[in-house]
């Protein structure tokens, strides 16, 4: 089945009855990720841009962040501005008309939370082993030992290597007193 392009007043094609009006348009889309990079240019003022250890900072990563953000939100404007529309694309194994997997979302949503809950109480190695494996089971996997098993190697190997780094992230164990 072929779609039938009609010319709009604007000189843009679209693809049948369901394209979008002209003033609906996804202007907010770019305006956020300008204003996102903005936030993070505006972050930079209070970062150190080099480090003790290093010659590179925090800071300087930020504002790459930034930086990015703003030309790329320029960008999407302008591809708003030229017609192009946004629109839901199929991938490996799942179609772009699908709804959201509200569960994995979610899952992967607490993933990021888990951190800044436990980083302190429970370590790198522990906190590292839990947002593996949400993440792990937002992707769908149901293997729960071994997902645990690699998110406790993985952030183990992290605590050793950051701390032979000397940068300081707590304890190994702080529940244990290592």
């Amino acid at each position: 089945m072929q779609n039938k392009e009609t010319p709009s007043p604007a000189g843009v094609t679209a693809a049948g009855p369901e394209a979008a009006a002209p003033g609906a348009r996804p202007w907010w889309l770019g305006i956020a990720v300008i204003i996102l990079g903005c936030i993070c240019l505006y972050a930079t003022t209070t970062l150190p841009a080099t480090a003790q250890y290093a010659a590179i900072g925090p800071g300087m990563f930020v504002t790459i962040a930034g930086g990015g953000l703003l030309l790329l939100g320029i960008l999407l404007l302008i591809q708003i501005a030229r017609g192009e529309r946004f629109e839901a694309q199929d991938t490996e194994n799942a179609t772009g008309n699908l709804p959201m997997d509200k569960r994995a979302f979610f899952t992967a949503l607490a993933a990021t939370i888990v951190p800044a809950l436990t980083m302190e109480a429970l370590g790198l190695p522990i906190t590292a082993m839990l947002s593996f494996t949400l993440v792990a089971r937002a992707f769908g996997s149901n293997k729960t030992i071994i997902d645990l098993i690699t998110g406790a190697i993985l952030g183990s190997v992290c605590w050793f290597l950051f701390s032979r780094l000397g940068l300081q992230l707590g304890g190994f164990l702080p529940l244990a007193g290592f």
